[in-house]
């Protein structure tokens, strides 16, 4: 159970703040913040998602740049806790379309009420927006989307300056559009997040894909959907289909997952012969199918690195990535980074000739190195080169006292995995029922390092 739940702005203001069982100080949510503002605990710079302070278990996750946060006295699982304050961020944005804190302030009273009805007496209720819309009454005030900021999963599917058409994040799912009339469309989002480890020789040591699929409607009435995956898509190894059983190795084109799960509303009768789901899709956002692979893949991205010694003070770094998907795509928001020796005093950065969007920077506080990389084209190359001053003589190799080199990235309308949305078939209420249909993919770095 919780004992209360808040959120917080940035800035540490509290914009929601519940107290359920009156078992914590009230003044929690300062002492909170000023925890992690000022975390210092074995040299991190983040406070970790969990931790307790003179007795009160401290539970946070950040959300489009706000602080959702739970506390209790009790020995609750982590997990669990954490799982229910992104349900709580989920629900609320099902309700109010967009989640910031202009957003939360002008719908303070709705919010509440879903508290009250999501959690009771510290003990969770349920986190459906499906079941809430039976029991809340307030109408939610919509914010004007057009002078939000691409904020957080709002700019995952941003090509350049523009926006992709009909973007259901900033949707409410209980609010209907001027005029009284509700827009039909559906949205289908295929996000895989990747992890690759790099040997120093560019091999590959481990990779992992962790997907889902995930699902938004606006559909009245309810209809069915039938919606179509690869028809050569294994599951497992064992006991089941695998890349095996269609004539070839992994590498032929056959899309195998370790393992996958699906939403309680799936219906699985067909998806054994022609990998079709069926399913009608409950109000809200939700995962129709979450999987996992760990065959190896073709990685996005290529990273090389090299250290070269110049005196007994003096080193440079020569980064080199390359970007392996096709060249009509672009990966967003690229940033690389590389810890150097705790020695280093002063870093000069030299970038290739004519290049735009692109930045550097030393982080004196923890020895990093950053650089930024606001676009990056398919099939490109990009050099960095940094010179390295140390305060003191190298008494060792260097290149064992620097690195792993990180990435992070997104890449709209790609996915690693080749898994596919085949066709998105909603059943028709009428000869003229036509709703829009939106199928996006997108990548995401979830650990991308590659060792020196």
């Amino acid at each position: 159970m919780i004992s209360q739940f808040f959120v917080l702005s940035q800035r540490g203001d509290s914009i929601v703040f519940r107290d359920y069982r009156g078992d914590v100080p009230k003044g929690s949510a300062e002492i909170f913040f000023r925890k992690v503002k000022f975390w210092k605990e074995d040299g991190g710079e983040e406070a970790p998602p969990v931790f307790n302070v003179d007795g009160v278990n401290y539970f946070h996750v950040k959300v489009v740049g706000l602080l959702f946060v739970a506390t209790s006295r009790t020995n609750l699982s982590p997990s669990l806790v954490l799982e229910l304050l992104q349900r709580i961020a989920r629900v609320i944005k099902d309700y109010l379309g967009v989640l910031n804190e202009d957003s939360l302030r002008k719908n303070f009273v709705l919010v509440y009420e879903l508290l009250d009805e999501v959690v009771d007496f510290g003990y969770v209720q349920t986190t459906s927006t499906e079941i809430l819309k039976s029991y809340i009454f307030n109408e939610p005030i919509m914010i004007d989307a057009g002078r939000l900021p691409p904020l957080g999963p709002a700019a995952m599917f941003m090509q350049g300056s523009k926006r992709m058409p009909g973007t259901a994040i900033t949707k409410s799912v209980v609010a209907n559009e001027p005029g009284g009339r509700k827009r039909e469309e559906i949205f289908v989002d295929i996000i895989e997040k990747i992890s690759i480890t790099f040997s120093s020789s560019g091999y590959i040591l481990t990779s992992e894909i962790d997907g889902t699929i995930q699902m938004k409607s606006y559909l009245t009435g309810n209809p069915e959907i039938r919606l179509a995956l690869n028809e050569d898509l294994g599951i497992g190894r064992a006991g089941g289909r695998s890349a095996y059983d269609y004539g070839g190795s992994a590498g032929s084109g056959a899309v195998v997952l370790d393992d996958c799960n699906f939403h309680e509303s799936v219906q699985l009768d067909s998806f054994d012969v022609d990998r079709t789901l069926t399913l009608v899709p409950p109000d809200g956002e939700f995962p129709v199918m979450n999987y996992r692979i760990t065959q190896e893949f073709k990685p996005p991205f290529r990273i090389n690195t090299l250290i070269e010694e110049a005196g007994s003070l003096k080193a440079e770094v020569i980064l080199k990535i390359r970007a392996e998907f096709p060249s009509d795509i672009t990966a967003n928001t690229i940033l690389v980074q590389m810890p150097l020796p705790t020695y280093t005093s002063r870093v000069s950065f030299e970038l290739e000739p004519g290049t735009v969007g692109q930045t550097t920077d030393f982080k004196e506080s923890n020895k990093r190195l950053e650089w930024n990389l606001k676009k990056v084209v398919g099939g490109s190359d990009h050099t960095l080169r940094a010179k390295l001053t140390f305060s003191q003589e190298s008494h060792g190799n260097i290149t064992k006292e620097a690195g792993p080199v990180s990435m992070t990235f997104t890449i709209p309308m790609y996915n690693p995995s080749r898994l596919q949305v085949k066709y998105l078939q909603i059943a028709k209420k009428s000869k003229t029922y036509n709703p829009y249909r939106w199928v996006r993919y997108v990548t995401q770095a979830n650990s991308y390092v590659a060792r020196i």
